[in-house]
């Protein structure tokens, strides 16, 4: 049965409490963290301390983290949570596929992995027709002609450029 305080509130439950605890468990580890992370410098004034103001703001993460969770007016999990929960992870997979990409441009290549990671996330994402995956091959062939053209980042050789005769090991490397 819900309480008055229950039914009186406005916003949406779902996913409130498992948020709060979860950022509160994060603030509270954090402030745990804070003396082998920070120094503190004897004969420095106390706003200068480089100890002082990350402790601010992790302290205040906690002390308004604790404040929500008391004055939250539900505190049962319910099955709304839970999907929402999950619509959360989900979005971790994005993170995922990214972090094999980074793994896996030394290996292959900027180009080639480019190449390949932009056309199968578009495709991951629902666009599956041959001119989406022409245009996001042609966004890929972009993105490496920025970053490497305009931009000049410099971007390591790949392993897979090893294999390949002098001259095109030297052109693979610069340009790819």
């Amino acid at each position: 049965m819900q309480s008055e305080r229950e039914r009186r509130f406005a916003g949406p439950r779902r996913g409130q409490l498992l948020f709060v605890l979860s950022f509160l468990i994060l603030s509270v580890l954090l402030l745990s963290q804070i003396t082998q992370q920070t120094a503190w410098v004897n004969k420095t004034g106390l706003f200068a301390q480089p100890r002082f103001w990350p402790a601010v703001g992790v302290g205040g993460m906690v002390f308004c983290t604790a404040l929500h969770l008391w004055r939250l007016p539900f505190r049962r999990i319910e099955r709304a949570d839970l999907r929402e929960a999950l619509r959360w992870v989900a979005a971790l997979e994005y993170a995922l596929w990214f972090m094999v990409y980074v793994m896996l441009v030394p290996l292959i290549g900027y180009l080639p992995m480019t190449l390949i990671f932009v056309p199968l996330l578009a495709w991951r994402m629902g666009y599956r027709s041959a001119q989406m995956m022409a245009i996001s091959a042609a966004f890929a062939v972009f993105i490496v002609l920025f970053f490497k053209g305009v931009l000049a980042v410099r971007i390591p050789g790949a392993v897979l450029y090893d294999y390949l005769p002098d001259a095109w090991r030297s052109f693979a490397i610069l340009y790819l």
